[in-house]
Formats: structure tokens, C-alpha cells, sequence
């Protein structure tokens, strides 16, 4: 590999939860497709691809590292390293780790940092800006990208610009770093001219970041080079040491380093940029029909205007409203003043104190080994829908509390019960009793559905014991002997 290329680094550990009904912790915003057909982490990825670029490393939590390769792969994309924190510590514990492994494969690396949930309409702009962005850096700079200002927003922070960069025009100097305003100090800013919003994304050196770092939180940077000491291969991905990293203080980037460093540049750019932060946001980037209103599935309406209406599956109907955002999953329904998007996060703040799992799943769940619906329930009965990809299989287990009926819609499944294994074909059943150890496998070459009947007296996901596991998930003390 050539050294002093571009590392992008994408950091994937937010919830969106602004975005909810459609966003939810098993599902954030950057697994979804929000803009377009692809998701906004297949966006990202891509946007750093080819000549000059290195092989993206991603970070990510554990519990969305199989939608994350598997939604790598579906772009085409092979070769990145997926590296998981056991828990989030924010983006400068995230910058060091991957500073670290850059300075393992090149010493002369540059590093893009950039969210996972952010969406760039202007390539073209995009890449000259990180190429004005490397030439800063390869000077010893530590750059982040300012987009230029369309409104006094106040839902951002803002950079004030000084002198240009000497030998690298369209890079400047940082002034200052100024904190998310107040309107009337957001309108004087674009007034003035020279302050741009904080689009969260960073090119730096390895070299460069890794000095600053060890001057402004050597604590931070031990702790990040005793978790990569400590860290292990679980299948394609990497897990950094669980001890270390969660003695690892949770500071921003911005705050831990961008704020405090001598070197600090800023690289002004109009790419049709958006962090996405909210359904005004999208509504603001998305298409329109000629009554403003942003349309999609299967919605009709009538003397509606400037809203954005979006179901997941049900019919909505949407008649004599303005300024409104209507989403519909299978499961809940969001309706709110565009004005008001912000406060959903409040909505599922209530949701989460409630106990109720809205916040968390969506009546899909998915698996690493495809996914299930709960379709119906009642006392001591569920039904679900269940799809096993070609390949995959599900954990050896067994339940206390219920007994299970397997129906075959189509594929085939190799079931395992206790000390039997068969085959089923489409239109054919079994039943599991309640302490069986089984098994469901899906042998053939395309998608296995099956319908669940589940009874008995508790129906909960946590009524699963593990022996045997493909994806890690089975203790080793459960496994059979």
C-alpha cells in the first residue's frame, strides 16, 4: 500500500433518536435508507472510495456488527476493518483508537473522520474540499470541514475562520470554536461573514493527532493503547479490550483536542450537506411535489401542504393539514409540527422510562441470521413470521416456559430436536416441546420463511438458553460437552 494515503474512518455508534418511529437503538439512522436506495452508512463509505483512499475502518458497538458488514458487503465493499467498542465513549476516544491502528499499517497515514449518519449531495465538492483538507494536513494542520452558513441556525456549533494558510489556499486558520447560538447571535454571525457550522468531520495526520493527543490527554491515550493491547478477532471483526476502554473517559473530539491545538484549520465547502438531525432536516433535503410536501409509501392526501408523509406499511391518509411530519411504521405512529422535530427525543425519553421496547425495536427485529415479526399475540400464544438467510442457522437452545410449532411457507429448513435432525419442505410442520435442545438451519440456496406458533405460560426473549452459537452469543460454559 502506498503510505500517506487517506484512511477514512467512520464512526458509527449513534441512535438517532430524533428520527424515531423510524429510528430506533436495533435500527439507528445510518442503517436505514433515508435518502435514496442506499442506507446512509453505505452512503458514507462509498463517498471515500478509490485513488488516494485506503480501505475504511469503521467503529461501531457490538450490537449492530452484523447489519454494518452485512450492508458493507451488499455496496460492494470487502476490505474494511470493523472495529467494536464494548461502549460508547464519544468521538476522541473513537479518533485515538483509529489513530492507533493507522500508525500499525502507515506512519505517514491521514486520517477522515467522518459520522456514519451524514448526507453529502455534491461529491464533486466533497472531494475537493478533502483534497484542499490533505494538503493542510501533510503541513501538520488538524482539519475540520465548515459548511458555509444558509440560515442563523442555532442547532449547530460554529468556527470562526482567520487567516488563510500559507502554500494551501481554501484552508484557513481556526479562530475560535463558538458554542451552538442563540438566533440573534447565529444572525450576526452569517452578518459578519467567516463563521461556518461544525460539520463533525476531521482530517488529520496520525503523526500530528497522536502529538496533540499525548500532550492534551495522555490518561485518554493510554487507556485507548491499552484496549488495542488487549484486543481479539471475533470473525471479521475486532474488539477492543472491555477493561481499558471503559476506564476511557467520553469526550468529543472538539473538546478533548480541536479546541485546545495551536494547528487547527478549517476547510470551508458547499456539498449539500446535512447531519440529518431531525424530520425538518430531511423534509429540508428531500424531494417535493408542487404542495411542498415530501411523499412516501403508501400515503394519499388531500389539501395537505409542506409536510412529510411517510408510511412503512399502512395506508395514511393526510387531509387539510400544513407544516406537519406524519411517519407510520408497522408498529407506531409519529405525527408533529415541522417546528417541533427536535423534541421527539423526548418522546422516546418517555418510551424508555415507560419499559416499553418502541424505542428499541421495530416489529421486524433483525437478526444475524435474517429476522422475525411477531405478527400476533395473546394470553399464552404468539405467532411470528421468521426468515433464515441461505446458510445461516439459528443457536442450539431450548426454552423453560413455552413449546414451539414450526410451519414451512417456502425454502427448507433442517431442524434439529434433541437427538433427531429432518428436513422439512414447503407446507410442512413440527413441534418442538418445551426443554427440548433444537436447532432451525437453513440448508438451501434462497431464503427460508416460517411461521412460529409459540405457547405457554411466558413468551419472552430472555426465556433462551444458548449451547451452541455461531454468532458468539452461547457462554462456553453452556456448551455441550
Amino acid at each position: 500500500m502506498k503510505r500517506g494515503v487517506v484512511f477514512p474512518v467512520i464512526l458509527s455508534g449513534g441512535s438517532g433518536s430524533r428520527l424515531w418511529p423510524l429510528s430506533r437503538k436495533a435500527l439507528p439512522k445510518q442503517l436505514l435508507a433515508l435518502v435514496g436506495s442506499r442506507t446512509m452508512i453505505q452512503e458514507t463509505v462509498s463517498r471515500a472510495l478509490g485513488e488516494g483512499f485506503a480501505a475504511p475502518i469503521v467503529i461501531s458497538n457490538q450490537e449492530h456488527r452484523f447489519m454494518i458488514a452485512e450492508q458493507l458487503r451488499a455496496a460492494g465493499i470487502n476490505d474494511a476493518k470493523i472495529i467494536l467498542e464494548p461502549a460508547g465513549r464519544n468521538t476522541a476516544p473513537a479518533a485515538a483508537v483509529a489513530v492507533l491502528k493507522v500508525m500499525e499499517d502507515d506512519p505517514d497515514g491521514l486520517l477522515l473522520l467522518m459520522p456514519s449518519d451524514h448526507v453529502i449531495l455534491d461529491q464533486k465538492a466533497f472531494l475537493a474540499a478533502v483534497s484542499i483538507a490533505a494538503k493542510a494536513a501533510r503541513t501538520g494542520a488538524l482539519v475540520t470541514f465548515g459548511i458555509k452558513p444558509s440560515a442563523p441556525e442555532t442547532g449547530y456549533g460554529y468556527i470562526k475562520s482567520a487567516a488563510e494558510l500559507e502554500g494551501v489556499p481554501g484552508a484557513f486558520a481556526v479562530e475560535r470554536f463558538v458554542e451552538k447560538p442563540d438566533r440573534a447571535t447565529a444572525q450576526n454571525y452569517l452578518a459578519a461573514g467567516g463563521y461556518y457550522w461544525n460539520s463533525g468531520m476531521f482530517l488529520f495526520s496520525a503523526k500530528s493527532f497522536l502529538k496533540e493527543m499525548e500532550r492534551l490527554e495522555p490518561a485518554m491515550l493510554g487507556f485507548c493503547r491499552d484496549a488495542i493491547t488487549h484486543a481479539h478477532r471475533d470473525m471479521d471483526f475486532i474488539r477492543l479490550g472491555e477493561v481499558a476502554f471503559l476506564a476511557c473517559p467520553s469526550q468529543s473530539i472538539d473538546y478533548a483536542i480541536m479546541e485546545h491545538v495551536p494547528n487547527a484549520a478549517v476547510v470551508p465547502v458547499e456539498m449539500g450537506w446535512s447531519d440529518v438531525g431531525s424530520w425538518q432536516s430531511l423534509w429540508d433535503i428531500s424531494p417535493r411535489n408542487a404542495e411542498g410536501n415530501t411523499i412516501l409509501g403508501d400515503v394519499v392526501t388531500e389539501k395537505a401542504v409542506n409536510s412529510y408523509i411517510r408510511s412503512e406499511g399502512p395506508l395514511v391518509a393526510v387531509v387539510g393539514v400544513e407544516n406537519l411530519v406524519v411517519v407510520a411504521t408497522k408498529d407506531a405512529v409519529l405525527v408533529s409540527h415541522r417546528d417541533a422535530t427536535q423534541d421527539v427525543k423526548k418522546i422516546v425519553a418517555q418510551l424508555e422510562s415507560q419499559s416499553r421496547d418502541h424505542h428499541m425495536h421495530h416489529a421486524v427485529v433483525h437478526r444475524p441470521w435474517g429476522s422475525y415479526e411477531s405478527v400476533d399475540t395473546g394470553d399464552r400464544f404468539q405467532v411470528k413470521r421468521i426468515i433464515v438467510k441461505p446458510g445461516a442457522k439459528l443457536s442450539l437452545q431450548m426454552h423453560h416456559h413455552r413449546a414451539e410449532h414450526w410451519i414451512v411457507v417456502s425454502g427448507a429448513a433442517l431442524v434439529t430436536c434433541d437427538d433427531k435432525q429432518f428436513l422439512l419442505q414447503e407446507n410442512e410442520s413440527t413441534y418442538i416441546p418445551q426443554g427440548s435442545r433444537h436447532r432451525l438451519e437453513n440448508p438451501g440456496k434462497v431464503p427460508l420463511h416460517l411461521v412460529e406458533v409459540q405457547s405457554g405460560a411466558y413468551l419472552g426473549e430472555d426465556d433462551i438458553v444458548r449451547f451452541e452459537d455461531t454468532y458468539g452469543r452461547a457462554p462456553p460454559s453452556k456448551k455441550p460437552v
